[in-house]
């Protein structure tokens, strides 16, 4: 019986011991306010740190499209550390969630760790009210880690702030692409309906090419006004991404076109411009008034670059839309937004017809 008790007494100390040894191990995390790292995908300096554009320069911009630039979509935040664990803290509006979207592409977070000189996924933020503290990723190695972490699809972003082990050292990461292209384009350019934010195409774009890809997606409301035309201008981009035409009607497509792309030339003589047709909506293969509306916008866009083309604008390319999604119909999430897959696929096919215009200018 002694004996038993003494054993049992043994286990019970040793147990204890790990449990003390664990919590005396464990470290707590001390954060820091983002704004002490580079923020990656900028189009503008702003006022408020996680909008894209300062509309307030903008006047005649549709007060939705102000809205929507306030969304802090492809804007990432860099830093390097060697934290065994990283977690953030951070508040978005109380704006409800899109019924094609998760909540952790509109709201939350999505953290790549760059390993084997790649961007490899590491972890999500996970939002559950309107502010919110969680951690990312934990118990790894204690080496220097360079990390991005990519911001809310669709949503504005209060504050930020980022969560380390205390005493670890965590400093900003200089900025790791190079040159810079600006995407002017609809809601699947602004990310839907990406899982998370690492998933939208410009984003994906960004880690195959090592390209800087600034997002001005703007869901439904990319339609080509002067006002925009205006804002797209006054970017600072080496090139330029036309992802647009799945928002104006053919009509608009053909009276507003050739206005924006010679607005974009006028302040960029030698930045090349690319412009994508819509991709095909997959329940337009049964809706034929989708169908018909889709076909027309391809076409009247192919006819408004031909004539600038005959107008002698020179550096103006257009991509077609056939291969973006795949041909098994699967590649969407509603029938008109990309899912994961279809995101995918999307940067497959224009990561090498990207690069290979822009090779042409030295943007490589």
């Amino acid at each position: 019986m002694n004996k038993k008790k003494s054993k049992a007494g043994t286990y019970l100390a040793l147990i204890l011991s790990i449990v003390l040894f664990q919590h005396a191990s464990a470290q707590k995390i001390a954060f820091q306010d983002a704004s002490n790292f580079y923020l990656y995908g900028k189009a503008t300096n702003t006022p408020t740190p996680y909008h894209r554009v300062d509309t307030a320069k903008y006047n005649d911009l549709p007060p939705v499209v102000k809205q929507l630039l306030t969304h802090s979509t492809g804007l990432a935040i860099c830093f390097k550390t060697n934290s065994t664990a990283i977690a953030a803290k951070w508040c978005v509006t109380d704006k409800k969630p899109g019924n094609n979207m998760t909540l952790i592409a509109q709201k939350g977070l999505d953290l790549y760790i760059k390993k084997d000189g790649k961007w490899q996924f590491a972890g999500v933020g996970r939002p559950s009210a309107t502010c919110n503290e969680f951690t990312i990723a934990k118990n790894m190695d204690n080496s220097e880690k360079e990390c991005m972490l990519f911001l809310p699809i669709y949503d504005e972003l209060k504050s930020l702030e980022i969560g380390t082990n205390e005493g670890s050292k965590t400093t900003s990461l200089e900025n790791p692409f190079r040159k810079k292209i600006a995407i002017y384009g609809s809601s699947i350019v602004h990310g839907a309906a990406a899982s998370r934010s690492g998933m939208t195409y410009p984003n994906i774009l960004s880690r195959k090419t090592g390209l800087y890809f600034i997002n001005l997606g703007i869901s439904g409301n990319a339609k080509m006004e002067k006002a925009a035309a205006r804002m797209v201008s006054d970017v600072q981009a080496d090139a330029f991404i036309l992802d647009c035409i799945p928002n104006p009607s053919p009509e608009q497509i053909k009276e507003r076109a050739e206005y924006f792309v010679k607005t974009v030339r006028e302040k960029h003589p030698k930045a090349p411009i690319i412009i994508i047709q819509t991709i095909i909506r997959e329940h337009g293969y049964f809706d034929l008034t989708v169908q018909s509306n889709v076909k027309r916008q391809n076409e009247e866009i192919t006819a408004a670059f031909n004539r600038l083309k005959n107008a002698g604008v020179k550096d103006i390319y257009l991509i077609t839309s056939e291969k973006l999604l795949g041909n098994d119909h699967d590649a969407t999430t509603d029938g008109t937004h990309p899912s994961d897959l279809g995101f995918y696929r999307m940067a497959e096919q224009l990561a090498p017809q990207i690069t290979s215009i822009l090779s042409k200018y030295q943007i490589k």
